[in-house]
């Protein structure tokens, strides 16, 4: 299981969901994705996506202007 990240600010939707998509499509089963964002509307977009494509979202927070979604990549 590796740990990866995303930088995915400055870009705003649906940008920051597209760029999630692709990185996962890169990513196992197994392995987390943390993934931060400036676009405020990515704290729904991604886990919205997630549900919809089986992966979990393990934590999403607020860190100054960051928006942090860490994700567990699901079959």
């Amino acid at each position: 299981m590796g740990q990866y990240t995303l930088d995915a600010r400055n870009s705003l939707c649906p940008m920051p969901v597209i760029k999630t998509q692709n990185k996962i499509a890169e990513l196992q089963v197994g392995d987390m994705l943390e993934v931060t964002c400036t676009d405020p509307g990515a704290l729904n977009d991604i886990p919205a996506w997630c549900r919809i494509n089986g992966h979990l979202v393990k934590k999403s927070y607020v860190s100054g202007d960051d928006v942090i979604i860490i994700i567990q990549v699901n079959a």
